[in-house]
Parts: C-alpha cells; sequence; structure tokens
C-alpha cells in the first residue's frame, strides 16, 4: 500500500474526524457536569421554580449558540451541510431528527396505554417501534444510496431530474409540505407542552419560547447548523431517556439494565391485573362511569330538550346556594359549570357524544386499558364479537406497522439527511449508526412502560385522595387531557380506572412518579424539547426549500443568485414556523395520531414512484404523476372523512362510508400505497415509447 504523504486529503480528513471527536468528547463532559452542579445546587435548597427555567434556558441557548456559529448563506452548507458530514455524526443527527416528540414523549406512553397490541380501535406501540425501525432497513436498501449518488438538494429535485417537466417537481415539493406541515405541528405541540410545564407559563406563551429556540437553529445556518445541533440533541435526549429508565429498573429490581431485566415486572403485572378484575371497589368505578354514559345517552335522544334542562338546573342550585348564603366558592364553581354548558344544540350534541363514549370506554375493566401482555384482544376461538375484536386489531397493527415502515422511506426531511454525506458508502454508512443510535433508546422504550405501569399500579392505586402528590395537580393544571383523576365511587382511595393518563405524559411524568430528583424531571423536559426541536428544525428547513426552491424558483423566468434564493428560503421558513404554532395552540390532537398521518401521507406520495424511478427504466413521467395524485389523493381522502370538522361541512355521500375493513385513518397509506403503485405501472406501461425501429437495409 502506497503510503500517504503529510497533508493529503486523507490526513485532513483523519484531522477533521478527530478534531469532532474532542468537541464532542468536551460537550457531554459539560453536559454531565452541568447535571452534577444543578442535582448539588438542589440538594443545597434550590428550588423547583428555579430548577425548570434554568434547564429550558440554557439547553436553548446551547442550542441557538450553535446556530448562530454554524451560520452560512452558502447554497451548498445551507441546503447539505457542504456534504462533509461523517457517517457517525450523521447518524447521531438523524437519531435525533427521528425521535421526535412523538417517539421520545409519545410512545411510551403509547404501550402503557395500548399495551403491546393494541385495541380494535388503536393498534399498539409494538407496530411503532417495528415500523419505524423497518423502515430504516427499506431506506438503506432502496433509497438513500440511490439519491446520494444523485448529487441533489431536496427530494422533488429528484423528481425533477428522474422524470423531467415541471409536474412531478410541484407535485412532490406540495406534498412534502403537507406531510411535513403535518408532522412540524405535532413538534411544535410538544414544544408548548414542555415549555409550559418547565415554566408554568401557559401553553400558548410556552410554544412561541420553544419557537425561538427553533427558528435561532434553523433560520440563520440551514441544514449545517441543523446538523451540529441535532447532534448535541442527541445526547441530551439520550441522557434523559436512559437515566429514569435505568433508575426504575434499579429501583424495582436492583438491575439498571431495564431492557434485559423488565420481563420480570411483566409477570408482575399479569397478576396485578388479575387482582383489579375481581376488586369491588374497581366493580363500584365501572358502575359509575356506564351510568354515566347512559346518563349521556338519554340525553342524546332529545338534545335541544336536554339542553335546556341542564341549564334550568345549573340556575336553580346556583339560586339554592344563594339562598343557603352558601360558600362564595360553591356559588362560583357553580356559576363556571353553568358557563361552561355546550352554547347550542349542534355542540351539545357534539360534546355529549364524546363524552358517552369516553365514558362507555372506561366503563371497561382495567379503565379501557388491554391486558399489557396480551398478544391481541378478543380471542380467534371465541365468541363472534372476541373474534371480530381479535381480527380488528391484528388487522390494524399490520396496517399501521406498514405505513410507518414504508412512510420512513419516503418522509423528505429524513432523506435529505443522507445528502450531507461525504460519498454513496457514507451514506449507507450514515444509515446504519442511525439505527444503532435509535435501538439505545427504542429498546428502552418497552421496558419504561412496563415499569410505569407496576408503579402506577403497585405504589399509586388504593392511596389517599388526601394525599396525591403534588406533581399530579400540576400536570392536571397543564391541560385536563393528560392526567384527570377522580373519585367516582366515593370511597376516598384511588383506583386503577379513576386515574386517566395521557400517552404524552407518561415519559414527563415518570421522574416524579418514580421519587427522582426534580433535576432529572428538568433533564427528562430539557430531552423531550430536544427531540421535538430537533426534528422541527429541519422540517421547517424541507417546508421552506420546497416552497422557495421547488416551487417558486422552479419557473425558470424568476431569476436570482444562490444567496438570495437562501435569504428567500429564511423568510419562507419564518412564515411556516409561525402558522404551525398557530396550529398547535389549537391543540388539533394528541402528539402520536399528528405523526402517524403524515407517514401516511410520505408512504402514499413518495414512495411508490421513487422506488419504480430508481428501479425501473420504464417507469414514465405520466405513470409517475398520476401515481403521486392518485396514492396521495386516496390517503388525504380517507383520514378527512373521519375529522368530525369536515363531517359537518360536506355531505355524508362525498365522504368514505364508514372505516374501510376496519382500518383507522392514520393508516391510510395501506390504501394509498398499494393504488399509487399500480396505477403508476399501469400508466407507464400504456404511456412508454415506442422502441425505435432499425432501420431498412436495401437489397443491392
Amino acid at each position: 500500500m502506497a503510503e500517504r504523504k503529510p497533508g493529503s486529503p486523507a490526513d485532513s480528513d483523519r484531522a477533521y474526524l478527530w478534531r469532532l471527536h474532542r468537541i464532542l468528547a468536551l460537550y457531554v463532559a459539560g453536559v454531565l457536569g452541568f447535571l452534577a452542579l444543578m442535582t448539588w445546587a438542589e440538594h443545597q435548597g434550590l428550588s423547583r421554580h428555579w430548577i425548570g427555567p434554568i434547564f429550558l434556558f440554557l439547553t436553548v441557548m446551547v442550542y441557538a449558540g450553535i446556530g448562530v456559529y454554524g451560520r452560512t448563506t452558502d447554497p451548498e452548507d445551507y441546503y447539505v451541510a457542504g456534504r462533509r458530514i461523517p457517517p457517525m455524526y450523521n447518524g447521531m443527527a438523524t437519531a435525533a431528527d427521528w425521535m421526535s416528540a412523538a417517539s421520545f414523549i409519545s410512545l411510551s406512553g403509547a404501550l402503557y396505554l395500548q399495551g403491546f397490541s393494541g385495541t380494535p380501535g388503536q393498534a399498539g406501540g409494538l407496530a411503532y417501534l417495528l415500523g419505524w425501525t423497518g423502515g430504516f432497513c427499506l431506506v438503506a436498501m432502496l433509497i438513500a444510496p440511490h439519491l446520494r449518488a444523485m448529487g441533489l438538494y431536496t427530494v422533488p429535485d429528484f423528481f425533477h431530474v428522474r422524470f423531467g417537466g415541471r409536474w412531478p417537481r410541484v407535485i412532490a415539493a406540495l406534498a412534502a409540505v403537507l406531510c411535513s406541515f403535518t408532522y412540524v405541528v405535532a413538534q411544535i405541540y410538544g414544544v408548548g407542552l414542555i415549555a409550559s410545564r418547565l415554566t408554568g407559563v401557559q401553553f400558548e406563551i410556552g410554544i412561541m419560547l420553544g419557537l425561538g429556540g427553533v427558528l435561532l437553529c434553523s433560520f440563520l445556518g440551514g441544514m449545517r447548523a441543523i446538523t451540529w445541533t441535532q447532534v448535541a440533541q442527541y445526547v441530551v435526549l439520550l441522557l434523559a431517556f436512559m437515566i429514569p429508565v435505568s433508575w426504575l429498573a434499579y429501583k424495582q429490581l436492583g438491575n439498571p439494565l431495564a431492557p434485559l431485566v423488565y420481563g420480570e415486572q411483566i409477570g408482575k403485572i399479569a397478576d396485578l391485573e388479575a387482582q383489579l378484575l375481581d376488586s369491588p371497589a374497581e366493580h363500584q368505578v365501572v358502575q359509575a362511569y356506564l351510568q354515566r354514559a347512559k346518563d349521556f345517552e338519554a340525553r342524546l335522544q332529545n338534545v335541544e330538550a336536554s339542553l335546556a334542562h341542564e341549564r334550568e338546573k345549573g340556575r336553580e342550585r346556583i339560586r339554592a346556594l344563594r339562598a343557603q348564603n352558601a360558600d362564595v366558592g360553591l356559588i362560583v364553581a357553580a356559576s363556571r359549570e353553568l358557563a361552561a354548558l355546550p352554547r347550542d344544540a349542534n355542540t351539545a350534541r357534539e360534546r355529549w357524544t364524546r363524552e358517552m363514549r369516553e365514558n362507555y370506554e372506561r366503563a371497561r375493566p382495567l379503565g379501557g386499558l388491554p391486558p399489557h401482555s396480551q398478544a391481541y384482544v378478543g380471542d380467534p376461538d371465541g365468541t363472534p364479537e372476541e373474534q371480530r375484536d381479535y381480527e380488528l386489531t391484528r388487522r390494524n397493527f399490520l396496517a399501521l406497522m406498514f405505513c410507518l415502515m414504508v412512510g420512513t422511506a419516503g418522509l423528505p426531511h429524513l432523506l435529505t439527511r443522507f445528502y450531507t454525506s461525504p460519498t454513496v458508502s457514507a451514506a449507507r454508512a450514515s444509515v446504519g449508526w442511525s439505527l444503532f443510535f435509535i435501538a439505545l433508546l427504542y429498546l428502552s422504550a418497552p421496558a419504561l412502560a412496563v415499569l410505569v405501569k407496576f408503579e402506577v399500579m403497585q405504589n399509586l392505586v388504593g392511596s389517599s385522595f388526601e394525599a396525591l402528590p403534588n406533581w399530579m395537580a400540576q400536570w392536571s393544571r397543564v391541560d385536563s387531557s393528560l392526567l384527570s383523576l377522580e373519585d367516582v365511587n366515593g370511597d376516598g382511595l384511588i383506583q386503577f380506572g379513576e386515574i386517566r393518563l395521557g400517552a404524552d405524559l407518561i415519559m414527563l411524568a415518570t421522574p416524579e412518579l418514580g421519587g427522582l430528583p426534580y433535576v432529572v424531571s428538568g433533564l427528562v423536559a430539557a430531552g423531550g424539547l430536544a427531540a421535538a426541536l430537533s426534528t422541527a428544525d429541519g422540517l421547517l428547513l424541507t417546508i421552506s426549500n420546497a416552497l422557495v426552491r421547488d416551487l417558486y424558483f422552479q419557473d425558470s423566468q424568476r431569476k436570482a443568485s444562490p444567496e438570495q434564493r437562501v435569504i428567500l428560503s429564511k423568510f419562507a421558513l419564518l412564515a411556516v414556523a409561525l402558522s404551525a404554532a398557530f396550529v398547535a395552540a389549537l391543540k388539533p390532537s394528541e402528539i402520536l395520531p399528528m405523526v402517524s398521518a403524515s407517514f401516511s401521507l410520505a408512504a402514499s406520495a413518495f414512495v411508490p414512484a421513487m422506488v419504480l424511478g430508481i428501479f425501473w427504466r420504464g417507469t414514465t413521467r405520466q405513470g409517475a404523476v398520476a401515481g403521486m395524485l392518485t396514492g396521495l389523493g386516496i390517503a388525504v381522502y380517507y383520514m378527512l372523512s373521519h375529522v368530525s370538522a369536515v363531517q359537518g361541512v360536506l355531505p355524508r355521500w362525498l365522504l368514505a362510508d364508514g372505516l374501510w375493513f376496519g382500518i383507522q385513518p392514520i393508516s391510510a397509506g395501506v390504501f394509498g400505497v398499494p393504488c399509487g403503485l399500480l396505477v403508476t405501472v399501469v400508466l407507464s406501461w400504456m404511456t412508454r415509447p415506442a422502441p425505435a425501429l432499425p432501420p431498412v437495409r436495401s437489397e443491392m
């Protein structure tokens, strides 16, 4: 082998890599030192009211500092980080980009609420783990190396280069905006949730606080700043996830290696579930919720009369309290209940229908939660209803896993990460590193759900309402959908069926539930913030690039220098961020359903035409355009048909008639992907150019 001379490119790359290693080591040491300092300060009496804001302020300032340091107007740096990110660091950045608010905040919550397999109406948490992880295998085999070899900037660039013309790029850009905007709303919702919990401010103000950190990272430096910010954020979210789960495992089992030992707790949870099913107090809770559900069902028989009756009953109660010279607080509470009644019959019908369904759900054993270790709800050999539940649960599990797997291979903000690799081989290595860094957290998510459920069943159930921990009251004030607790059977003790925990709460409340120092709560919140910010950065950059580079400047008549295009992309990013913050403030849904919907959209719009375009030369422009429109159209149509706001506006004959094959709307990609694939193949075959005829040879 020839000896490399000093100053060769290989020596320069090696020096660059060692410099990155030193910076990372110093950063990790700084994070650990900060945690040690905060732990000491809490031990010395530092108030919790200061710990949360300190974590929020310092972490956001660190990310913002990296964003300012990485600022650039060079197009190569702004769009693809100069194409010189080493595989290990690209893997860390991809993992941080991937460990969004859904993975960090909601995944363990989904496993807690839905068990391993889920229910007929909700696929289980393991579908998320298997789908998201399997998707990276598709990315490595089918997508990433081929896109990197083309040396492009955005995913719509591929459709323009491969198929030519205007419409493939326009449709790809619009689809990228749609699925990325749905995704980024979920991240900003998570930002507001965490910021409001850390600082005690209103949810909407929390959104704006976190949004400042997002913009400082992505606005100034584009992909260059975002990449190194995401590396820093991965370190924080890794520590924030591993410390609580390791602590709980050591507390319960004497071993901090949670993924290896948590199986012992599954058997204990099964025993506790059997005890709860036989508990007379739990049966009282079930009957109380069942009676409430029947009351709401009776109101819905004549909504207008029931609403008038409820208003009159509220006024009569206020008059009675005033006549008795009751406490002012009771009169104010009664007045608030009266004011909270629905304004009109349509609002009342919608609210009471929702509350009737929720109460019927909570009237089921174990508060409506499935047995944690049950393979699928129902029984394939049981009654017709049990057989139906079994089949629907299994069908939705497989459908969601398919959508998440294929959607991973089509998400524009994820695929853009592999444009930053120096070479094609580095892009493949980056996918491998991404899987490694993601697995560190994903292997612990099921363990955390099991350990938290055991903690709730063993220590929280049976305690007195008078001795509730402070953290429960604080979280219920942030959002009642995250935590609600009510003594419905009046025995003064907490029953499992009386506890309602939202999926977005489980991870964030784990330190307080397990009795850890409040510093760990601040770290977990900072980790969730890092997860949401890292994904939001990449998504906002993807949306702004699609709007400016792929839509506005796709017309050759619009001339601008590369630097001017970068500046316009920055202002588009700012406008998109503010729009997403406005939508997130409306709290349209929980984090996990919004994220899952974006995967179905990406899978339906991009993957069939992209994979066929890479591996089949016969794919035509007409086939790609028709396939993208068909897949995306079917997915959007199926999702919107089950949105209550849309159902109230459009006539029923325009909407899908119930669920197709019992599949939930978030798995709409299971219909969009095959339809898009079929249309692309058929139309490409019909529109392929005729083979050139050989020249006619004349006979002499």
